[in-house]
């Protein structure tokens, strides 16, 4: 019961974070790819192929990693993501905005909210994290095409 009052609040928080999202927040994710999008950043999460923050995705993007980017479009200021589309262009990195900071914070496994959010499959090489990664494949895929699609 305490799991659909969480997915609840999430949802709200969509309507909530709105007036707060930045100009250039665009691709900006529907309600229903946005909830996709939380999700399949919780599993990928659990399977520890995710960079969290400005410094490490930045990092992983100037690396050549490939993957999918997910920002917040409720940050102040501006100029602390204003770069990362720019970077993820370049490196040929879909991305996709959603309005809350504090929902990608809790979908990322950490008690602050999180600025972006970078999904980097395959980047832990244990087995059971092979595992865990077919869990969130499909949905990985489903999002990318989306987004594409834009």
């Amino acid at each position: 019961m305490a799991k659909e009052s969480k997915e609840v609040k999430s949802e709200d928080n969509y309507e909530t974070r709105m007036p707060a999202v930045l100009s250039f927040a665009k691709p900006l994710a529907s309600k229903k790819l946005n909830k996709k999008v939380l999700k399949t950043v919780k599993k990928a999460s659990k399977a520890k192929n995710v960079k969290r923050g400005v410094k490490e995705v930045v990092k992983a993007l100037r690396k050549g990693d490939k993957g999918l980017v997910i920002i917040a479009g409720d940050i102040f200021p501006a100029d602390v993501i204003s770069h990362i589309p720019v970077l993820c262009e370049d490196h040929s990195v879909p991305y996709i905005f959603i309005p809350s900071k504090q929902d990608l914070g809790s979908a990322g496994a950490t008690k602050r909210p999180t600025s972006v959010v970078f999904i980097v499959p395959g980047s832990n090489k244990k087995k059971d994290g092979k595992a865990k990664e077919e869990e969130y494949k499909d949905s990985f895929n489903e999002i990318v095409k989306e987004i594409s699609a834009f």
